[in-house]
């Protein structure tokens, strides 16, 4: 099942030798990546990168060597939160298995063990990839999971790592990411709606885009309060990759037709969820704000890097 894959992954790492820092800090560049914004508020929940660079070039043999590790450079940092937004990119997931369940799996693992041994609570940023995809429903935060590709099943893995050994924790699963930083969809429409007269895009593939910049706020209410649990944090409202594509275009002012196409004539080396749809219900019974239509955010969002 996928359950024993993710477990099978995880028990083959107790016993090798691994690299803390792909562990620990891997999250700190995610979200360099991504957004500045998140970058910030890695200062606000830890430096964990800063706090063990001493010692994150020496591989150690064992987690239990990495999870006290992690725990003494929080403690010391005297923190009593921290989050996890590591993730071993998608594609690359199928060709390098060990590292994505390193990332992926047992990273959250091991700050999941030290965050319970000083008491301290933990976000962890998860994926739409960790269910089947398939249906046109909703899916609920609690609805039974069914990866269909390794990064799927090792995030998963990551979730099970925390839900299992923290007690403080909020799991939140976001999809279709972009943010000012790095490399993103919308990005990339940009910069072929310019250079191209059509532009194919899937059509079948349904869910809702996030953007780093309505997340992190979202991120910052919730870690102070004592509302764990699991939570799905997009932004509102649904839409293909291709309906997504055309909103682009016209924001952005590009020349070029987007073409829909099925997911059969786009190839992918990863299998993607056709239904990436979910229910925000969870956010609602907490209080918490839902985030912005994903069209207001695409628009703050091309003002964004166009300033």
């Amino acid at each position: 099942s996928d359950v024993d894959d993710c477990a099978e992954g995880m028990r083959k790492f107790t016993t090798e030798f691994f690299d803390t820092g792909v562990a620990l800090v891997g999250y700190a560049v995610m979200l360099l990546v991504y957004d500045w914004r998140l970058a910030l508020l890695s200062l606000l929940f830890t430096p964990v990168s800063y706090v063990c660079a001493a010692w994150m070039k020496k591989p150690v043999q064992r987690e239990g060597a990495a999870c006290k590790k992690a725990a003494g450079a929080l403690s010391a940092a005297t923190l009593d939160r921290a989050q996890n937004a590591a993730t071993y990119r998608i594609y690359g997931c199928e060709t390098a298995r060990d590292a994505a369940f390193k990332v992926n799996a047992i990273g959250p693992r091991n700050l999941a063990l030290a965050c319970e041994k000083i008491g301290a609570r933990l976000i962890h940023v998860s994926t739409d990839y960790v269910f089947p995809g398939t249906g046109e429903q909703f899916y609920e935060t609690d609805d039974p999971t069914g990866p269909l590709s390794v990064y799927g099943k090792t995030k998963l893995g990551g979730e099970l790592a925390v839900r299992q050994l923290l007690q403080r924790y909020f799991i939140v699963r976001i999809s279709w990411v972009f943010g000012k930083n790095g490399n993103n969809f919308v990005k990339t429409m940009l910069r072929l709606g310019k250079e191209r007269d059509q532009v194919n895009v899937v059509c079948d593939q349904i869910g809702s885009p996030t953007y780093t910049a309505d997340l992190a706020p979202l991120l910052c209410d919730m870690v102070m309060t004592e509302k764990y649990g699991i939570y799905h944090a997009t932004n509102e409202g649904i839409c293909s990759w291709a309906d997504f594509a055309a909103e682009i275009f016209r924001q952005g002012g590009c020349r070029a037709k987007m073409h829909p196409i099925p997911s059969s004539e786009y190839p992918a080396k990863a299998a993607r969820p056709f239904n990436s749809r979910m229910s925000k219900k969870s956010l609602d019974e907490a209080g918490f704000s839902r985030l912005p239509s994903w069209q207001d955010a695409l628009t703050r969002y091309l003002k964004e890097i166009q300033d």
